[in-house]
Protein backbone atom coordinates (compact mmCIF):
# COMPACT_ATOMS: atom_id res chain seq x y z
CA UNK A 1 0.00 0.00 0.00
CA UNK A 2 2.69 2.42 -1.09
CA UNK A 3 0.23 5.32 -1.47
CA UNK A 4 0.25 5.64 2.34
CA UNK A 5 3.79 7.01 2.20
CA UNK A 6 5.06 9.64 2.59
CA UNK A 7 2.78 10.43 5.52
CA UNK A 8 1.67 14.05 5.45
CA UNK A 9 -0.84 15.98 7.50
CA UNK A 10 -3.00 16.77 4.47
CA UNK A 11 -4.05 13.11 4.22
CA UNK A 12 -7.37 12.44 5.92
CA UNK A 13 -7.88 9.08 7.60
CA UNK A 14 -11.41 8.01 8.55
CA UNK A 15 -11.72 5.09 10.94
CA UNK A 16 -15.07 3.31 11.02
CA UNK A 17 -15.75 1.57 14.32
CA UNK A 18 -14.51 2.55 17.74
CA UNK A 19 -13.52 -0.83 19.14
CA UNK A 20 -10.04 -2.15 19.85
CA UNK A 21 -8.95 -2.22 16.20
CA UNK A 22 -10.50 1.17 15.44
CA UNK A 23 -8.82 2.86 18.37
CA UNK A 24 -5.47 1.35 17.40
CA UNK A 25 -5.79 2.52 13.80
CA UNK A 26 -6.76 6.03 14.92
CA UNK A 27 -3.82 6.31 17.33
CA UNK A 28 -1.35 5.01 14.75
CA UNK A 29 -2.77 7.28 12.05
CA UNK A 30 -2.44 10.35 14.27
CA UNK A 31 1.11 9.35 15.15
CA UNK A 32 1.99 9.09 11.45
CA UNK A 33 0.68 12.56 10.61
CA UNK A 34 -2.83 11.86 9.34
CA UNK A 35 -5.81 14.10 9.99
CA UNK A 36 -7.86 11.41 11.77
CA UNK A 37 -11.61 11.19 12.28
CA UNK A 38 -13.25 8.17 13.95
CA UNK A 39 -16.93 7.40 13.44
CA UNK A 40 -18.88 4.76 15.37
CA UNK A 41 -22.54 3.94 14.72
CA UNK A 42 -22.90 2.68 18.28
CA UNK A 43 -22.16 4.18 21.65
CA UNK A 44 -18.43 4.59 22.17
CA UNK A 45 -17.18 3.07 25.42
CA UNK A 46 -15.92 5.60 28.02
CA UNK A 47 -12.38 4.19 27.98
CA UNK A 48 -12.19 4.45 24.18
CA UNK A 49 -13.60 8.01 24.19
CA UNK A 50 -11.08 9.05 26.85
CA UNK A 51 -8.19 7.55 24.85
CA UNK A 52 -9.26 9.46 21.72
CA UNK A 53 -9.58 12.69 23.69
CA UNK A 54 -6.11 12.25 25.18
CA UNK A 55 -4.72 11.89 21.65
CA UNK A 56 -6.77 14.90 20.42
CA UNK A 57 -8.44 12.68 17.80
CA UNK A 58 -11.79 13.88 16.44
CA UNK A 59 -14.64 11.39 16.70
CA UNK A 60 -18.40 10.88 16.68
CA UNK A 61 -20.58 8.11 18.08
CA UNK A 62 -24.22 7.12 17.81
CA UNK A 63 -24.27 7.47 14.03
CA UNK A 64 -22.26 8.32 10.91
CA UNK A 65 -22.08 11.84 9.42
CA UNK A 66 -21.68 10.98 5.75
CA UNK A 67 -20.05 14.29 4.69
CA UNK A 68 -17.34 13.80 7.31
CA UNK A 69 -16.57 10.35 5.91
CA UNK A 70 -16.70 10.83 2.16
CA UNK A 71 -13.90 13.43 2.29
CA UNK A 72 -11.39 10.76 3.40
CA UNK A 73 -8.28 9.85 1.45
CA UNK A 74 -8.27 6.46 3.18
CA UNK A 75 -10.80 4.52 5.29
CA UNK A 76 -9.92 1.85 7.85
CA UNK A 77 -13.03 -0.13 8.75
CA UNK A 78 -13.89 -2.40 11.65
CA UNK A 79 -13.84 -6.12 10.78
CA UNK A 80 -17.46 -6.28 11.90
CA UNK A 81 -18.67 -4.02 9.08
CA UNK A 82 -19.47 -6.10 5.96
CA UNK A 83 -18.18 -4.99 2.56
CA UNK A 84 -21.74 -4.77 1.22
CA UNK A 85 -22.90 -2.29 3.88
CA UNK A 86 -24.45 0.79 2.29
CA UNK A 87 -21.85 3.11 3.82
CA UNK A 88 -18.94 1.04 2.51
CA UNK A 89 -20.49 0.91 -0.95
CA UNK A 90 -20.87 4.69 -0.93
CA UNK A 91 -17.23 5.13 0.11
CA UNK A 92 -15.99 2.83 -2.65
CA UNK A 93 -18.20 4.56 -5.21
CA UNK A 94 -16.30 7.76 -4.41
CA UNK A 95 -13.05 5.93 -5.23
CA UNK A 96 -11.80 5.98 -1.63
CA UNK A 97 -9.69 2.99 -0.61
CA UNK A 98 -11.06 0.89 2.27
CA UNK A 99 -8.63 -1.36 4.17
CA UNK A 100 -8.55 -3.39 7.36
CA UNK A 101 -6.62 -2.35 10.45
CA UNK A 102 -3.98 -5.08 9.97
CA UNK A 103 -3.32 -3.83 6.43
CA UNK A 104 -2.98 -0.26 7.67
CA UNK A 105 -0.62 -1.27 10.49
CA UNK A 106 1.52 -3.49 8.26
CA UNK A 107 2.27 -0.55 5.97
CA UNK A 108 4.31 1.02 8.79
CA UNK A 109 6.51 -1.94 9.67
CA UNK A 110 9.06 -4.24 8.08
CA UNK A 111 9.16 -6.50 11.15
CA UNK A 112 8.80 -10.28 11.13
CA UNK A 113 5.08 -11.18 11.04
CA UNK A 114 3.73 -14.58 12.07
CA UNK A 115 0.02 -14.72 11.24
CA UNK A 116 -2.41 -17.49 12.18
CA UNK A 117 -5.88 -18.07 10.78
CA UNK A 118 -8.39 -20.91 10.67
CA UNK A 119 -12.00 -21.60 11.53
CA UNK A 120 -10.96 -23.20 14.83
CA UNK A 121 -7.89 -23.28 17.03
CA UNK A 122 -6.30 -19.99 16.01
CA UNK A 123 -6.47 -18.47 19.50
CA UNK A 124 -4.99 -21.63 21.02
CA UNK A 125 -2.15 -21.74 18.45
CA UNK A 126 -1.47 -18.01 18.75
CA UNK A 127 -1.39 -18.28 22.54
CA UNK A 128 0.81 -21.38 22.38
CA UNK A 129 3.35 -19.72 20.07
CA UNK A 130 3.27 -16.67 22.35
CA UNK A 131 4.09 -18.95 25.28
CA UNK A 132 6.97 -20.56 23.36
CA UNK A 133 8.38 -17.15 22.39
CA UNK A 134 8.20 -16.02 26.03
CA UNK A 135 10.02 -19.12 27.25
CA UNK A 136 12.61 -18.59 24.49
CA UNK A 137 12.86 -14.91 25.50
CA UNK A 138 12.35 -13.73 21.91
CA UNK A 139 11.34 -10.10 21.46
CA UNK A 140 7.73 -10.12 20.24
CA UNK A 141 4.22 -8.75 20.57
CA UNK A 142 1.00 -10.77 20.34
CA UNK A 143 -2.33 -9.40 19.17
CA UNK A 144 -4.56 -8.89 16.17
CA UNK A 145 -7.87 -10.63 16.68
CA UNK A 146 -6.96 -11.17 20.36
CA UNK A 147 -5.49 -8.74 22.88
CA UNK A 148 -4.22 -5.42 21.57
CA UNK A 149 -4.69 -4.51 17.94
CA UNK A 150 -1.75 -4.73 15.55
CA UNK A 151 -1.98 -0.97 14.90
CA UNK A 152 -1.84 -0.14 18.62
CA UNK A 153 1.25 -2.30 19.04
CA UNK A 154 3.01 -0.73 16.06
CA UNK A 155 2.22 2.70 17.52
CA UNK A 156 3.79 1.68 20.83
CA UNK A 157 7.20 0.86 19.33
CA UNK A 158 9.24 -1.65 17.39
CA UNK A 159 9.47 -5.37 18.05
CA UNK A 160 11.47 -8.10 16.32
CA UNK A 161 8.43 -10.36 15.87
CA UNK A 162 4.73 -9.60 15.46
CA UNK A 163 2.52 -12.59 16.31
CA UNK A 164 -1.04 -12.10 15.04
CA UNK A 165 -4.28 -14.00 15.12
CA UNK A 166 -6.19 -12.90 12.02
CA UNK A 167 -9.81 -13.52 11.04
CA UNK A 168 -11.35 -13.85 7.61
CA UNK A 169 -12.97 -10.43 8.11
CA UNK A 170 -9.55 -8.86 8.66
CA UNK A 171 -8.08 -10.67 5.66
CA UNK A 172 -10.89 -9.37 3.43
CA UNK A 173 -9.42 -5.89 3.81
CA UNK A 174 -5.79 -6.53 2.89
CA UNK A 175 -3.89 -5.76 -0.30
CA UNK A 176 -0.18 -5.90 0.67
CA UNK A 177 -0.20 -7.56 4.14
CA UNK A 178 2.62 -10.09 4.01
CA UNK A 179 3.43 -12.46 6.89
CA UNK A 180 6.81 -14.17 6.89
CA UNK A 181 5.15 -17.22 8.43
CA UNK A 182 1.47 -17.84 7.72
CA UNK A 183 -0.49 -20.66 9.33
CA UNK A 184 -3.85 -22.00 8.10
CA UNK A 185 -5.17 -24.48 10.64
CA UNK A 186 -8.43 -25.57 9.04
CA UNK A 187 -11.35 -24.20 7.04
CA UNK A 188 -14.84 -25.40 7.92
CA UNK A 189 -18.20 -23.67 7.34
CA UNK A 190 -18.41 -20.55 9.51
CA UNK A 191 -19.65 -16.97 9.09
CA UNK A 192 -21.47 -18.10 5.95
CA UNK A 193 -24.03 -15.34 6.54
CA UNK A 194 -21.19 -12.91 5.75
CA UNK A 195 -20.17 -14.76 2.57
CA UNK A 196 -23.50 -15.10 0.74
CA UNK A 197 -23.84 -18.59 2.27
CA UNK A 198 -21.15 -19.81 -0.12
CA UNK A 199 -18.40 -21.88 1.48
CA UNK A 200 -16.05 -21.21 -1.44
CA UNK A 201 -16.20 -17.46 -0.69
CA UNK A 202 -15.20 -18.09 2.92
CA UNK A 203 -12.34 -20.38 1.80
CA UNK A 204 -11.06 -17.73 -0.60
CA UNK A 205 -11.06 -15.21 2.25
CA UNK A 206 -8.94 -17.44 4.50
CA UNK A 207 -6.47 -18.19 1.70
CA UNK A 208 -5.75 -14.46 1.28
CA UNK A 209 -3.27 -14.82 4.15
CA UNK A 210 -0.69 -16.20 1.69
CA UNK A 211 -1.43 -14.09 -1.37
CA UNK A 212 1.51 -11.68 -0.92
CA UNK A 213 4.07 -14.17 0.36
CA UNK A 214 7.18 -14.89 -1.70
CA UNK A 215 9.82 -17.64 -1.90
CA UNK A 216 11.45 -16.47 1.34
CA UNK A 217 8.24 -16.95 3.32
CA UNK A 218 6.50 -20.03 4.74
CA UNK A 219 2.95 -21.33 4.62
CA UNK A 220 2.20 -23.90 7.33
CA UNK A 221 -1.06 -25.67 6.51
CA UNK A 222 -3.26 -28.60 7.47
CA UNK A 223 -2.67 -31.31 4.86
CA UNK A 224 -5.73 -33.22 6.13
CA UNK A 225 -8.10 -30.35 5.26
CA UNK A 226 -9.45 -30.80 1.73
CA UNK A 227 -10.60 -27.21 1.38
CA UNK A 228 -7.05 -26.04 2.04
CA UNK A 229 -5.28 -28.63 -0.12
CA UNK A 230 -7.68 -28.04 -3.03
CA UNK A 231 -7.05 -24.29 -2.81
CA UNK A 232 -3.28 -24.75 -2.74
CA UNK A 233 -3.50 -26.77 -5.97
CA UNK A 234 -5.51 -24.00 -7.62
CA UNK A 235 -3.57 -20.96 -6.41
CA UNK A 236 -0.15 -19.73 -7.50
CA UNK A 237 1.41 -19.83 -4.03
CA UNK A 238 5.02 -18.71 -3.93
CA UNK A 239 5.73 -19.40 -0.25
CA UNK A 240 7.56 -22.53 0.88
CA UNK A 241 4.86 -25.08 1.79
CA UNK A 242 5.15 -26.78 5.19
CA UNK A 243 2.24 -29.20 5.79
CA UNK A 244 1.17 -30.92 8.99
CA UNK A 245 -0.92 -34.08 9.16
CA UNK A 246 -2.58 -36.29 11.77
CA UNK A 247 -3.22 -38.99 9.17
CA UNK A 248 -0.03 -39.74 7.24
CA UNK A 249 3.75 -39.47 7.29
CA UNK A 250 5.35 -36.52 5.51
CA UNK A 251 8.86 -36.05 4.17
CA UNK A 252 8.74 -32.36 5.06
CA UNK A 253 6.52 -30.92 7.76
CA UNK A 254 4.85 -32.31 10.87
CA UNK A 255 3.05 -35.61 11.35
CA UNK A 256 1.96 -38.10 14.01
CA UNK A 257 3.55 -41.54 14.23
CA UNK A 258 3.62 -44.06 17.10
CA UNK A 259 1.99 -41.49 19.42
CA UNK A 260 4.80 -39.02 18.77
CA UNK A 261 4.91 -35.69 16.97
CA UNK A 262 7.60 -35.63 14.26
CA UNK A 263 8.65 -32.41 12.55
CA UNK A 264 11.09 -32.40 9.62
CA UNK A 265 12.29 -28.98 8.41
CA UNK A 266 15.60 -27.85 6.93
CA UNK A 267 17.31 -31.21 7.52
CA UNK A 268 16.39 -31.02 11.20
CA UNK A 269 14.04 -33.31 13.14
CA UNK A 270 11.98 -32.64 16.26
CA UNK A 271 10.10 -35.38 18.13
CA UNK A 272 7.90 -35.39 21.22
CA UNK A 273 5.47 -37.95 22.73
CA UNK A 274 1.91 -36.62 22.65
CA UNK A 275 1.29 -37.76 26.23
CA UNK A 276 3.68 -34.99 27.33
CA UNK A 277 1.48 -32.27 25.79
CA UNK A 278 -0.27 -30.19 28.43
CA UNK A 279 -3.35 -29.71 26.22
CA UNK A 280 -5.23 -32.86 25.32
CA UNK A 281 -7.34 -34.08 22.40
CA UNK A 282 -6.67 -34.75 18.74
CA UNK A 283 -7.37 -31.16 17.74
CA UNK A 284 -4.82 -29.90 20.27
CA UNK A 285 -2.20 -32.33 18.96
CA UNK A 286 -2.70 -30.71 15.54
CA UNK A 287 -2.49 -27.26 17.17
CA UNK A 288 0.78 -28.26 18.87
CA UNK A 289 2.19 -29.43 15.52
CA UNK A 290 1.41 -26.10 13.88
CA UNK A 291 2.86 -24.06 16.76
CA UNK A 292 5.98 -26.23 17.00
CA UNK A 293 6.61 -26.03 13.26
CA UNK A 294 6.46 -22.23 13.36
CA UNK A 295 8.79 -22.22 16.36
CA UNK A 296 11.31 -24.42 14.54
CA UNK A 297 11.23 -22.03 11.57
CA UNK A 298 12.04 -19.25 14.05
CA UNK A 299 15.08 -21.33 15.09
CA UNK A 300 13.95 -21.81 18.67
CA UNK A 301 15.79 -24.58 20.49
CA UNK A 302 14.10 -27.99 20.54
CA UNK A 303 14.29 -28.27 24.31
CA UNK A 304 12.64 -24.88 24.68
CA UNK A 305 9.77 -26.02 22.45
CA UNK A 306 9.35 -29.23 24.47
CA UNK A 307 9.40 -27.35 27.76
CA UNK A 308 6.80 -24.90 26.43
CA UNK A 309 4.46 -27.62 25.16
CA UNK A 310 4.44 -29.28 28.59
CA UNK A 311 3.86 -26.06 30.55
CA UNK A 312 1.22 -24.29 28.41
CA UNK A 313 -1.98 -23.84 30.41
CA UNK A 314 -4.47 -23.46 27.57
CA UNK A 315 -6.88 -20.66 26.61
CA UNK A 316 -9.70 -19.20 28.67
CA UNK A 317 -13.18 -20.13 27.36
CA UNK A 318 -11.78 -23.08 25.36
CA UNK A 319 -12.48 -26.43 27.07
CA UNK A 320 -11.77 -24.63 30.35
CA UNK A 321 -12.49 -26.69 33.46
CA UNK A 322 -14.46 -24.44 35.81
CA UNK A 323 -15.51 -26.46 38.86
CA UNK A 324 -16.41 -29.97 39.93
CA UNK A 325 -19.65 -30.00 41.95
CA UNK A 326 -21.10 -33.24 43.39
CA UNK A 327 -18.64 -35.15 41.20
CA UNK A 328 -19.93 -33.37 38.06
CA UNK A 329 -17.29 -31.50 35.98
CA UNK A 330 -18.41 -28.15 34.49
CA UNK A 331 -16.51 -27.12 31.33
CA UNK A 332 -16.59 -23.71 29.67
CA UNK A 333 -16.15 -23.95 25.90
CA UNK A 334 -17.84 -20.65 25.10
CA UNK A 335 -15.30 -19.93 22.36
CA UNK A 336 -16.82 -22.76 20.28
CA UNK A 337 -18.89 -20.46 18.08
CA UNK A 338 -19.27 -22.87 15.16
CA UNK A 339 -20.20 -26.51 14.61
CA UNK A 340 -16.67 -27.71 13.93
CA UNK A 341 -15.35 -26.28 17.21
CA UNK A 342 -18.15 -28.01 19.08
CA UNK A 343 -17.34 -31.24 17.23
CA UNK A 344 -13.86 -31.19 18.78
CA UNK A 345 -15.33 -30.49 22.21
CA UNK A 346 -17.91 -33.31 22.07
CA UNK A 347 -15.32 -35.69 20.64
CA UNK A 348 -13.08 -35.07 23.65
CA UNK A 349 -15.81 -35.86 26.20
CA UNK A 350 -15.08 -39.10 28.06
CA UNK A 351 -18.09 -39.03 30.43
CA UNK A 352 -21.88 -38.78 29.85
CA UNK A 353 -22.45 -35.14 28.96
CA UNK A 354 -25.18 -32.55 29.51
CA UNK A 355 -24.62 -30.20 26.59
CA UNK A 356 -25.57 -26.50 26.73
CA UNK A 357 -25.89 -25.27 23.12
CA UNK A 358 -27.37 -22.35 21.20
CA UNK A 359 -27.10 -18.72 20.14
CA UNK A 360 -27.22 -17.05 16.75
CA UNK A 361 -27.17 -19.62 13.97
CA UNK A 362 -24.74 -18.76 11.14
CA UNK A 363 -26.08 -21.22 8.58
CA UNK A 364 -25.08 -24.22 10.71
CA UNK A 365 -25.24 -27.81 9.50
CA UNK A 366 -25.54 -29.94 12.63
CA UNK A 367 -25.49 -33.30 10.84
CA UNK A 368 -21.77 -33.88 11.55
CA UNK A 369 -22.58 -33.87 15.28
CA UNK A 370 -25.25 -36.60 15.24
CA UNK A 371 -22.93 -39.54 15.91
CA UNK A 372 -21.14 -37.70 18.73
CA UNK A 373 -24.41 -36.65 20.35
CA UNK A 374 -25.72 -40.21 20.17
CA UNK A 375 -22.50 -41.49 21.70
CA UNK A 376 -21.62 -38.87 24.32
CA UNK A 377 -24.62 -36.65 25.13
CA UNK A 378 -27.29 -37.68 27.66
CA UNK A 379 -29.26 -34.39 27.68
CA UNK A 380 -29.36 -31.07 25.83
CA UNK A 381 -30.05 -27.64 27.29
CA UNK A 382 -30.83 -25.07 24.57
CA UNK A 383 -29.76 -21.50 25.34
CA UNK A 384 -30.96 -18.84 22.91
CA UNK A 385 -33.80 -16.66 21.73
CA UNK A 386 -34.59 -19.09 18.91
CA UNK A 387 -33.79 -22.76 19.54
CA UNK A 388 -35.99 -24.21 16.80
CA UNK A 389 -33.17 -25.43 14.55
CA UNK A 390 -31.38 -27.16 17.43
CA UNK A 391 -34.61 -28.78 18.63
CA UNK A 392 -35.30 -29.99 15.10
CA UNK A 393 -31.75 -31.33 14.67
CA UNK A 394 -31.38 -33.17 17.98
CA UNK A 395 -34.91 -33.70 19.31
CA UNK A 396 -34.78 -37.41 18.53
CA UNK A 397 -31.19 -37.93 19.71
CA UNK A 398 -31.60 -37.48 23.46
CA UNK A 399 -34.22 -38.29 26.06
CA UNK A 400 -34.10 -34.87 27.74
CA UNK A 401 -34.08 -31.53 25.88
CA UNK A 402 -34.94 -28.28 27.67
CA UNK A 403 -35.17 -24.77 26.20
CA UNK A 404 -33.89 -21.77 28.22
CA UNK A 405 -33.36 -18.08 27.50
CA UNK A 406 -30.78 -17.07 30.14
CA UNK A 407 -27.56 -18.53 31.49
CA UNK A 408 -28.65 -19.00 35.10
CA UNK A 409 -31.64 -21.08 34.04
CA UNK A 410 -29.50 -23.11 31.63
CA UNK A 411 -26.95 -23.94 34.35
CA UNK A 412 -29.67 -24.78 36.91
CA UNK A 413 -31.39 -27.12 34.45
CA UNK A 414 -28.05 -28.79 33.61
CA UNK A 415 -27.36 -29.19 37.34
CA UNK A 416 -30.65 -31.07 37.77
CA UNK A 417 -30.03 -33.29 34.73
CA UNK A 418 -26.43 -34.23 35.61
CA UNK A 419 -25.46 -37.10 37.89
CA UNK A 420 -22.21 -37.99 39.66
CA UNK A 421 -19.55 -38.79 37.06
CA UNK A 422 -21.19 -36.68 34.32
CA UNK A 423 -19.88 -33.56 32.56
CA UNK A 424 -21.79 -30.33 31.93
CA UNK A 425 -20.37 -28.75 28.76
CA UNK A 426 -21.12 -25.26 27.49
CA UNK A 427 -20.19 -25.49 23.80
CA UNK A 428 -22.63 -23.26 21.90
CA UNK A 429 -21.78 -24.01 18.22
CA UNK A 430 -23.30 -20.58 17.54
CA UNK A 431 -22.46 -16.89 17.80
CA UNK A 432 -23.24 -15.24 21.12
CA UNK A 433 -24.86 -11.93 20.33
CA UNK A 434 -28.53 -12.84 20.83
CA UNK A 435 -28.16 -12.89 24.62
CA UNK A 436 -24.52 -11.88 25.24
CA UNK A 437 -22.07 -9.19 24.14
CA UNK A 438 -19.54 -11.76 22.90
CA UNK A 439 -18.23 -15.23 23.69
CA UNK A 440 -16.17 -13.90 26.62
CA UNK A 441 -19.31 -12.45 28.21
CA UNK A 442 -21.11 -15.76 27.66
CA UNK A 443 -18.22 -17.68 29.24
CA UNK A 444 -18.01 -15.31 32.21
CA UNK A 445 -21.74 -15.64 32.86
CA UNK A 446 -21.46 -19.43 32.69
CA UNK A 447 -18.65 -19.49 35.23
CA UNK A 448 -20.54 -17.07 37.50
CA UNK A 449 -23.69 -19.23 37.31
CA UNK A 450 -21.73 -22.42 38.04
CA UNK A 451 -20.03 -20.84 41.04
CA UNK A 452 -23.44 -19.74 42.30
CA UNK A 453 -24.87 -23.28 42.39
Amino acid sequence: MSELQPHTSNKRLVVLGGGISGLGAAVLGAQKGYDVFLSDAGVLGPAFAKALQEQAISYESGGHTIENILNASLVVKSPGIPDNAALIMAIKTKGIEVVSEIEFAASFTDENIIAITGSNGKTTVTSLIDHILKVAQLDHTTGGNIGKSFAQQVAEGRSANRLLEVSSFQLDGISTFKPHIAIILNITPDHLDRYDYKFENYVASKMRITMNQDENDYLIYNADDQAITDSIKQLDIKAQLIPFSMERKLETGAFLHNHQIHIHTHNSTFTMPIEQLSIKGKHNTANAMAASTASKLLQIRKETIRQSLTSFEGVEHRLEKVLKINKVQYINDSKATNVNATYYALDSMEQPTVWIVGGVDKGNDYSQLYSLVNRNVKAIVCLGEDNSKIVEAFGNCVEHMVETTNMEDAVRVAYKLAQAGDTVLLSPACASFDLFENYEDRGRQFKHAVRGL
